[in-house]
């Protein structure tokens, strides 16, 4: 059985005034909960929408920047689209990751560094068709806003590296 509250909310994801009201009050909203709760609380939390806290770098500052997206999964990565709501500029965050693909992630509880890669080629219409069948289909109608073409960035988990021990 489908949630209502998730057929609701990508009902209205797809209007474009849904976009232009809430592009400014949900990421200050969500920024909020999900660094109160460590990313475990989100405003849809409930829908079955999966968002994260992405922190990247400022490509002019250098100041870390934290932006809560919706999320899907992809051959263990983690995969975030710079729709920008369908503005026509890219989102700041996708350009920090193009200048510096370091980054940090907060999921469910849990933080951890990552390495952003642009999705490209087969890889990516297959991951796109699968986010806006499966995950936010507004991000068809984000797209024709935007007039520009959209990345889609995997981030991928960063392995700690160990040091050896002593004597080894």
């Amino acid at each position: 059985m489908t949630n209502p509250w998730n057929a609701l909310i990508t009902r209205l994801g797809r209007q474009k005034w849904f976009a232009s009201a809430f592009k400014e009050v949900a990421p200050r909203v969500d920024r909020f909960l999900g660094r109160a709760t460590g990313g475990r609380v989100f405003m849809l939390a409930g829908t079955g929408i999966p968002t994260l806290l992405l922190t990247t770098t400022g490509r002019k500052s250098g100041q870390q920047r934290t932006v809560p997206l919706l999320y899907s999964r992809h051959e263990g990565a983690l995969v975030v689209v710079g729709s920008n709501w369908g503005q026509q500029q890219h989102p700041a965050w996708a350009l920090n990751l193009l200048a510096n693909p370091a980054a940090t992630v907060a999921v469910r509880g849990k933080s951890g560094p990552v390495h952003a890669r642009v999705i490209e080629g087969e890889e990516r219409e297959l991951v796109w068709n699968t986010l806006v069948t499966k995950n936010w289909p507004g991000y068809e109608n984000y797209a024709e806003r935007a007039g520009r073409h959209i990345n889609i960035f995997a981030l991928e988990p960063v392995k700690p590296v160990t040091k050896p021990q002593d004597g080894q």
